[in-house]
């Protein structure tokens, strides 16, 4: 090979510099109407250095074996490498730093340039073929510090080539054998690896030590990051979350990360941990996130967006990202209070007193210590940021709420973040996620309400409930919002039911000998008719324009419309009422709804399944409540 002085040399590596800044910095500005121009010119760089390379080193009287030819003529091995043979890469070919090993990486460097060229200029089909070149020219060599980062980063190329064209066991066979092939040299070698654009720099312009490792580490954080996204499309989703959480850390330890973005991707991860009741992890995401967050710096003023552009783009990313990042929080807040609700209920979903006494008894030192045993595995962060995450954590709890102060603190954290995420997400503009974030808002108060032991304030907690979702029902369209206005008719009926409930078992409790007054009377009366016309509204909007009711409920409706249906009857049944020609009204209102459900269910077996608790109900009741009809009305003459 002729001396890295020579004049042939540099300019071979100054082509090759002309053709990086090309792809890296011109192609920015590149106009639309000629989007690729930049990489074109760049194209041909390549290849001019790909001629040059072939006829440079041809010289050498190296010989060559026979087989295909990649760019400009050059023979390729007749087979192509097959992926997961990480054993025959370490111990077949050519010693990397051979002649003819070094030969085939410089070769092997320009197809894997070209093909990255052609995939970015949209010819997949090409630039497959450039990358499959490549890997051919490295099967003829064994892994070593002079091509183990070529290795990785045709193998990552190719895994994200076959991942866009959704052959996601395909890709996942390049992106495990780059995996592999990357710690066998790690515990094998470990030396700082030749990069590929050391092939092509003069000798004062080598990358140093420190440098080589960093790149050869990012190469492999970018395997794991696409092999985080490879394993959750086949849904291996606990694998997925290690490859992105081992991401992350890698990100944050070589300083190659977006804040805003590396803050988002854990704030997403943290909602893996929290479905599999990982509060602990969940939690550390989270924490880091918003730490994360803040390295992007403040979000531009209004005036200062007005002004620029540029500020006006920031601003919104800023607020949109933070925004989603508060909403994580939210559902990390009431994820871990419904949990604890799970656990302490009792079967009529009250709290189980002796259950929380027990429950309250078997947190034990071990528990902590084997949770920072866990903790000590998964840490972001680094020394400037590691202590504010940590701060953040302890004003969070990750053990499950066992009574009303532990569930409350939760809960004003909860809170915080809906004033947070609602700044962003407002009725103008962002109704769905508004509304969203009002219903958890709502589902906060409900959690909490059932640590409480007051039942006074636990009735107000509901009435927070109605007072944020009620203005909100009234005023949606549903034309445009029918299934979420269903959702929140839904949601009142339930809470004014829950309130309905509470006023009687209070007023009971506070005057156990006399029968209830007037006002107590007219109080549960009005939650009660409150209930029953929010189960009412959610019906009527299942009717046809004509106002016809359907003859057969979809499956996404069929429980709640007919819960709704038996929910309706029972309130009608519970209506306080003196006259007893009011009490017959009300009574036969009520058998109406309880004869709909037994004669659905018997006209749709299918659904008998999804409401056998409220059939069973049901027609013990269609048979109960004549007789109770008819026996007021027997009353009735006589008062007359």
């Amino acid at each position: 090979m002729a001396s890295v002085s020579s004049d042939e040399w540099r300019a071979i590596c100054d082509k090759f510099t002309n053709a990086q800044n090309l792809t890296v910095v011109e192609s920015l500005n590149d106009p639309d109407n000629d989007p690729f121009r930049s990489k074109y010119k760049a194209r041909e760089l390549l290849r001019e250095i790909y001629c040059s390379l072939k006829s440079f080193e041809a010289g050498e009287g190296e010989e060559e074996s026979g087989g295909e030819t990649g760019e400009s003529g050059e023979q390729l091995p007749v087979e192509a490498p097959v992926d997961g043979q990480t054993e025959e890469a370490f111990s077949q070919g050519f010693c990397g730093d051979s002649p003819a090993g070094l030969r085939a990486a410089k070769l092997g460097a320009v197809e894997y340039y070209l093909g990255v060229n052609h995939v970015d200029t949209e010819e997949l089909s090409a630039g497959q073929e450039h990358l499959m070149n490549s890997m051919k020219l490295l099967g003829r060599c064994r892994v070593s510090s002079e091509n183990v980062s070529l290795f990785i980063h045709a193998r990552n190329q190719l895994g994200i080539l076959w991942a866009g064209r959704d052959e996601t066991e395909t890709a996942q066979g390049f992106l495990e054998t780059a995996e592999s092939i990357y710690q066998r040299y790690m515990k094998e070698d470990g030396s700082p690896p030749t990069d590929m654009a050391d092939y092509f720099s003069t000798e004062e312009n080598q990358l140093t030590h420190q440098e080589r490792t960093k790149r050869f580490e990012l190469a492999y954080t970018h395997t794991m990051y696409y092999l985080a996204q490879v394993y959750k499309n086949l849904g291996e989703t606990e694998r997925a979350a290690i490859y992105c959480h081992s991401t992350l850390q890698r990100q944050l330890k070589l300083n190659q990360f977006s804040p805003m973005e590396w803050a988002l991707n854990a704030a997403t991860l943290s909602q893996y941990y929290i479905t599999k009741g990982r509060y602990m992890e969940g939690r550390h995401c989270l924490s880091a996130a918003t730490v994360i967050s803040g390295l992007a710096g403040e979000v531009p003023s209004e005036a200062a967006a007005q002004e620029s552009e540029t500020e006006s783009e920031r601003r919104e990313q800023l607020r949109q990202k933070r925004a989603e990042i508060a909403r994580c929080w939210i559902k990390y807040c009431l994820n871990i209070l419904q949990d604890s609700k799970k656990l302490l209920e009792d079967s009529i979903g009250e709290l189980d007193t002796d259950r929380q006494e027990e429950m309250k008894r078997g947190r034990r030192l071990e528990e902590e210590e084997e949770e920072k045993e866990r903790k000590s595995a998964m840490l972001f962060g680094s020394e400037d940021t590691f202590d504010s995450i940590a701060s953040l954590e302890e004003k969070v709890r990750c053990l499950l709420p066992m009574d009303f102060t532990e569930a409350r603190a939760i809960f004003l954290v909860g809170q915080h973040y809906v004033t947070q995420a609602k700044e962003y997400f407002q009725m103008d503009g962002y109704v769905t996620d508004h509304i969203e974030i009002l219903q958890d808002h709502s589902s906060l108060f409900r959690s909490l309400a059932f640590y409480e032991e007051d039942l006074d304030r636990r009735c107000k907690m509901h009435k927070r409930r109605v007072d944020m979702m009620e203005p909100v029902c009234m005023e949606l369209n549903s034309k445009y919002y029918l299934m979420i206005r269903r959702q929140m008719m839904f949601e009142l009926a339930e809470t004014y039911n829950e309130m309905m409930d509470l006023k009687l078992t209070l007023a009971n409790r506070q005057d156990e000998t006399e029968s209830l007054d007037s006002h107590t009377i007219k109080k549960f009366n009005n939650l009660c008719s409150a209930s029953a016309k929010y189960f009412q509204m959610f019906l009527d909007s299942l009717c046809s324009p004509e106002g016809k009711q359907p003859e057969h409920l979809e499956e996404e409706v069929l429980r709640p419309a007919l819960v709704a249906r038996f929910r309706v009857a029972r309130l009608y049944s519970r209506l306080i009422c003196t006259s007893p020609p009011g009490q017959v009204e009300n009574l036969d209102k009520s058998l109406e709804h309880y004869k709909y459900v037994v004669d659905y269910c018997d006209s749709h077996p299918e659904a008998v399944a999804t409401v056998e608790t409220e059939l069973e109900l049901s027609r013990e009741m269609v048979g109960l409540l004549p007789l109770k009809i008819n026996r007021i009305k027997a009353k009735i003459p006589a008062n007359n």
